[in-house]
């Protein structure tokens, strides 16, 4: 079996793409280094760096190699965030990755619940984006993270964490109260193809429903921000599409359902693969619809 140590120093050596830089980032000499890899070789029984003047890269098999090596430093990063939670003085600490508008919807309602149990638990909340996010869960900066996906796209997994699906919700039209539409019951979506749009990236959910229901959307507002973009449609300075639940909390705003088969959304929890938590488990619960 390859001894993990001299993987580890592997992986160092070829990421830094020199000896001397790798002996810095290890805290070791460069000749241990140099011997460290020697022996690796050996126990590989083939080569597994290029060592060219000034440059040091992988062989084939070393490219091979690095692959698992970049896994086995994950797993350890994570077994170490995860030794620190239950060895630190107080271990009733929580930290959440989320997307925005499940900052302004669905985590706030299950911390407070949380907290409202045990007021002696700490909960760090951060916004990020989902590879961001996925990847702290994976190291094991964050104990859980709520993301979210098209429900019509194929099911995104994320290596080194297990996925939770918590809830799929419709879009529905999001206008202001003085828009020639605000009043209907319902509408098809291709009505608002006049009108322009915010949206929180040009190529994203809304843009893709939009061209299905037969036109490119004019994008005047970009932002991912909630609170902007009820701003926005509230001043009757754009139209969007919104998840259902969010709708509900946009004050000053008008939501209509959409005629149809409208967009929708899967919001999903993501856990480490392994040394999960009851408290984690707890969060899930909570996040998860009742009905």
């Amino acid at each position: 079996m390859l001894d993990p140590r001299r993987l580890l120093s592997f992986r160092a050596v070829a990421t830094h793409g020199s000896f001397s830089r790798a002996a810095e980032a290890l805290a070791l000499t460069q000749s241990a280094v140099s011997q460290q890899i020697a022996a690796l070789e050996r126990e590989a029984g083939t080569r597994l760096l290029h060592r060219d003047r000034g440059n040091v890269r992988p062989t084939a098999a070393g490219a091979q190699l690095l692959a698992h090596a970049d896994v086995v430093a994950e797993r350890l990063g994570l077994a170490d965030a995860q030794l620190a939670d239950l060895v630190a003085a107080d271990r009733r600490e929580l930290r959440i990755g989320a997307f925005p508008s499940a900052l302004a919807t669905l985590v706030p309602a299950a911390v407070a619940t949380l907290l409202a149990g045990d007021p002696q638990l700490q909960v760090s909340v951060e916004e990020g984006a989902t590879p961001e996010l996925a990847a702290r869960v994976r190291d094991g900066r964050l104990h859980a993270a709520v993301l979210f996906q098209d429900a019509a796209a194929p099911r995104r997994e994320h290596p080194g964490t297990r996925r939770h699906d918590l809830l799929e919700e419709p879009f529905v039209a999001a206008l202001g109260p003085r828009h020639r539409l605000a009043r209907r019951r319902s509408l098809p979506l291709a009505a608002l193809a006049d009108d322009p749009w915010t949206a929180a990236s040009r190529d994203g959910l809304i843009v893709r429903a939009c061209r299905t229901a037969g036109f490119t959307p004019r994008i005047a507002f970009l932002s991912r921000d909630p609170l902007a973009i009820r701003a926005v449609v509230a001043a009757g300075l754009a139209v969007t599409i919104t998840p259902q639940g969010l709708g509900e909390h946009l004050d000053g705003v008008h939501v209509v359902p959409l005629e149809g088969e409208p967009a929708r959304r899967t919001v999903y929890a993501l856990l480490p693969d392994a040394g999960t938590r009851p408290l984690d488990h707890a969060l899930l619960a909570l996040l998860s619809p009742t009905d």
